[in-house]
């Protein structure tokens, strides 16, 4: 668990408070995940500002942190960009690993700040029923899913589980995408942001 306690330390130098935290490994422990829940001063957010810290050794990914939110109403999670510590692990890693950990931290705030300016884009983006069917099978063509989780997402697009997300906008529909990838934490960080690819390109942003 080295990393995480580095991470961790870095978090904390750089003034971010840790209030909770999760964390999990896939069934062959070949995939670490944790997650980090980041204190936050804004009481009237509707998300909540995580740390994702990953690592594998399968090699299925590099050891990295993952700015990501949560919504307060459902613990849905997304997670906006990855920065990658290390490709290979190497000795050297141990010795590199506190300034490579603080670099990543550093960079938290730009894509928080980013995800809330999403988040809003998402909120006044109206959207039909024709157009959320067409960007959920294009999210299949996109990597976000699988085709067989089509019926589930449009089911949720259609009957949210959360009243918040009866409006017809880009938000409710990313929800409904995150109601249904929950259980997968190790997924998540790649899903989500192929997702959030998909989505920006409908309300504009680059």
């Amino acid at each position: 668990m080295l990393l995480l306690q580095v991470v961790e330390r870095a978090l904390l130098e750089r003034g971010f408070v840790v209030v909770n935290q999760a964390h999990g490994l896939t069934h062959d422990a070949a995939r670490y995940f944790g997650l980090l829940e980041i204190a936050s001063n804004n009481a009237g957010a509707e998300c909540r500002y995580v740390v994702g810290v990953r690592n594998s050794h399968d090699m299925r990914f590099s050891a990295g942190i993952v700015a990501g939110s949560q919504v307060l109403v459902c613990d849905n999670l997304c997670f906006s960009g990855e920065i990658q510590l290390a490709r290979k692990h190497t000795p050297r890693i141990l010795q590199d690993l506190p300034r490579l950990a603080g670099d990543a931290v550093g960079g938290l705030k730009r894509y928080w700040d980013q995800h809330d300016l999403r988040v809003e884009r998402y909120q006044y983006a109206e959207i039909s029923d024709t157009q959320a069917h067409d960007l959920i099978v294009r999210s299949v063509d996109q990597g976000v899913m699988a085709n067989s989780y089509i019926p589930k997402v449009l089911s949720e697009w259609r009957h949210p589980s959360h009243r918040e997300f009866e409006v017809k906008n880009v938000w409710s529909l990313q929800n409904a995408f995150t109601e249904v990838f929950k259980g997968r934490l190790d997924l998540l960080p790649d899903r989500t942001r192929r997702l959030h690819q998909l989505l920006d390109r409908e309300v504009g942003l680059n």
